[in-house]
């Protein structure tokens, strides 16, 4: 879908993206906040950023409670849906064309005009504590806030986000959302049919009623390597393993797309060099790997499953295909391969709204970063076969790197795993 961006500074010092798509019949609005966990005000409170994010939709000035909040959202078919992470509170809406004006004001009154009360805040603690609870039983979720915190992430692991949970006061709510919840602090993108209505969106968005504030910092990390760790799980019938490599610094929009390109020749189809050779020698059912690049670091991420008998037949042949490419040896036909496969997922990036507001919103909230989606082919076809080598070696020669795995294996097995990783 065709469309045009332009970023905004409002009055009231919020700043955002408006994203003019020529027909389209839906309006998708993104409003984020750097209130995520990791501004906690301390450590015991850690999982507020994620009952602020339960109770948004709650009570607020005009309705008395979620039911009524949601009976009047979506008696058209709106989507609303809000998410937390280390850093960000986001809140999302989506609607028909002809209501925008409508779900915009709603979206208004629950962010700038929420009544915190006890009965919803303890059930939503419930709610969360359930959820993460359900959370104990994914290996995955178990494993990844452990990894962070093995290379000096300032993250609790999830069973000590759990007991954070009956710390959580009303007082402690209506704190963090001050500080949190200000002008200055809010991101947007707004996608639709917006060039004609520039001007009421301008005029409705500062009409929002919240204090100046200031734009909250990326909190630094003092990095390190790690030992290989185990979580123990006697019921666990296998291994669920993630391992990473990092690297302290961001990466350019054109690096992410090399790594991409480097992560489809390694893991990304049936024929890849190292899931679709372990495929076809049985080793494993799945695995992947990916590129993440946050404010003031980037992970190269691998994770997957594994049968214990299997495990360092695995680790053999990930060694093997990692230090392949750290020597150089990569072939123009799997470069040109994977060039391809990533320009035909870009033709297919925006074929909805919704689609369109995703790229932008991930990279604009975190960094303030605006990628010229038309540009994107240029950085993909700018791809060389020495960029991807010397980005893998600054990620495997940065000395930031750590193993996790969840299993009823001996520790003496997931340390070997981790030697294998060490060795590149």
């Amino acid at each position: 879908m065709k469309h045009t961006v332009e970023e905004i500074t409002l009055k009231n010092g919020a700043r955002g993206l408006l994203i003019d798509i020529p027909g389209a019949t839906v309006m998708n609005t993104r409003v984020q906040f750097r209130a995520g966990m990791r501004y906690a005000k301390k450590p015991e409170l850690y999982e507020i950023a994620h009952v602020v994010e339960h109770l948004s939709f709650g009570a607020n000035s005009k309705y008395k409670d979620e039911q009524a909040y949601e009976a009047e959202f979506t008696k058209n078919g709106a989507y609303h849906n809000a998410w937390t992470s280390d850093f960000s509170v986001c809140y999302e809406t989506e609607c028909a064309d002809f209501e925008w004006d409508r779900i915009l004001d709603l979206k208004r009154i629950a962010i700038t005009e929420p009544r915190f009360n006890e009965e919803e805040l303890k059930s939503e603690k419930g709610n969360i504590r359930s959820e993460l609870t359900g959370y104990m039983n994914d290996y995955s979720r178990l494993l990844w806030p452990r990894l962070q915190q093995s290379v000096g992430e300032n993250i609790p692991d999830l069973p000590e986000r759990l007991k954070t949970i009956s710390n959580i006061e009303l007082k402690d709510i209506r704190e963090h959302y001050r500080r949190t919840h200000t002008a200055n602090n809010m991101r947007f993108v707004i996608a639709g049919k917006v060039k004609h209505r520039k001007r009421e969106l301008i005029k409705m968005l500062e009409s929002w009623e919240l204090k100046p504030g200031e734009r909250l910092e990326i909190p630094k990390d003092d990095l390190h390597s790690s030992p290989a760790v185990l979580i123990r799980r006697k019921d666990a019938s296998n291994i669920t393993f993630g391992f990473s490599f990092m690297t302290p610094r961001k990466l350019s929009a054109q690096e992410v797309q090399a790594m991409g390109c480097l992560n489809h020749i390694l893991n990304g189809t049936m024929h890849s060099k190292i899931f679709g050779k372990a495929r076809k020698l049985g080793l494993i059912y799945g695995m992947g790997s990916s590129t993440f690049c946050g404010t003031n670091s980037a992970s190269w991420d691998f994770d997957g499953e594994v049968n214990a008998e299997s495990a360092e037949e695995l680790f053999a042949l990930i060694q093997s295909e990692l230090s392949n490419v750290l020597n150089g040896e990569l072939a123009d036909s799997d470069l040109e391969a994977a060039k391809s496969y990533a320009l035909g997922r870009y033709q297919m990036s925006a074929q909805t709204v919704s689609q369109i507001a995703n790229f932008y919103s991930g990279k604009y909230f975190l960094h303030g970063d605006i990628i010229d989606h038309s540009n994107v082919p240029n950085l993909i076809n700018s791809i060389d076969k020495t960029q991807m080598v010397e980005l893998s070696r600054e990620f495997a020669g940065s000395g930031i790197r750590a193993l996790v795995a969840v299993g009823s294996v001996e520790k003496a097995l997931i340390n070997s795993l981790g030697d294998a990783i060490i060795s590149l």
